[in-house]
């Protein structure tokens, strides 16, 4: 059982008791949706919304607050007989939460989490190709992706990685066509861009031959010329 999992199951177990929980982790780790998997129903409350706040807790038992860490004084909420779940960034007054809730969930960032990762990157994947009604199945490698804003950059980098793999060339010397009718303009372009061809062609192909020398037989080209290209572009070894 994975991390989200045991707080799935926390969660479920205690919405029969009027006791308090409050779920910690960065943002966009899945909290909010976690929550509503488990309280669909609830009365969802921002935290900066101090009236509003001041009323939900004075008229519901049950109800979740969200943006926690913008209370400033939580010993001034009144938590008893209620049952409040509380999602929050951060929180450090950890002796207060003990105070005030009785279960306390911390759910790690995405990338303490690569076995949700691998299985969120074939089930997003799959929803993406039928979003984009993409017939060809992709083979998107988890470790690819970006999860340096959890979910957010996880999201982002997996559909850029479908979209790249679903292109054919006609899609890719369009997309060249768009970029090349905003841009062109000035003085000595085609040298200047020529980059957008070289680089990813050569990076490919080290990566793929892992041999300069090899390389530069698949691209007809004198092992010096490659070499100088390789300097001229930046290219770092792979």
């Amino acid at each position: 059982m994975n991390k989200t999992e045991q707080i799935i199951k926390g969660l479920t177990l205690s919405k029969s008791l009027l006791l308090s929980s409050i779920i910690i982790g960065e943002p966009y780790t899945g909290k909010m949706t976690l929550v509503r998997s488990v309280y669909p129903q609830a009365l969802y409350i921002d935290a900066r919304n101090i009236d509003e706040l001041e009323y939900a807790l004075s008229n519901y038992q049950e109800l979740v607050i969200y943006n926690f860490e913008h209370i400033k004084d939580i010993s001034s909420l009144n938590l008893e007989n209620k049952r409040v779940i509380a999602i929050a960034n951060e929180i450090t007054n950890s002796k207060m939460l003990e105070e005030c809730f009785a279960f306390i969930y911390h759910i790690p960032p995405l990338k303490d989490r690569l076995d949700e990762v691998e299985q969120l990157t074939k089930e997003l994947s799959d929803k993406i190709r039928e979003d984009l009604m993409i017939d060809t199945p992709l083979k998107i490698d988890p470790k690819s992706l970006d999860l340096s804003q959890n979910f957010k950059s996880f999201k982002i980098s997996l559909y850029k990685e479908v979209i790249k793999k679903s292109l054919n060339q006609d899609d890719i010397e369009e997309v060249l066509y768009q970029f090349f009718l905003d841009r062109l303009e000035g003085s000595n372009q085609y040298y200047k861009l020529i980059s957008l061809f070289e680089k990813p062609l050569i990076k490919a192909g080290l990566k793929r031959y892992k041999s300069q020398l090899q390389l530069a037989k698949v691209l007809g080209l004198n092992r010096n010329t490659l070499r100088k290209k390789i300097l001229e572009n930046g290219i770092e070894k792979l």
